[in-house]
């Protein structure tokens, strides 16, 4: 069934595309995001923006 709808989307969207403002606009927020999983990475975000603990329900593995 989930599928279904998933295909049904697809075809309005192929019919109805983006434009390319709205294109630029996700490409964009995607990138600041990858930009700020790097910098966590490489150590580089400050520490003033990290969580002193995770939350509740959310269990990270070292």
């Amino acid at each position: 069934m989930n599928n279904l709808i998933w295909l049904i989307r697809a075809s309005r969207w192929a019919r109805n595309p983006p434009s390319a403002r709205m294109v630029r606009m996700v490409l964009a927020i995607i990138a600041i995001g990858l930009a700020l999983v790097a910098l966590e990475h490489w150590g580089l975000w400050p520490e003033w923006a990290s969580m002193d603990r995770p939350p509740r329900g959310i269990h990270l593995q070292r």
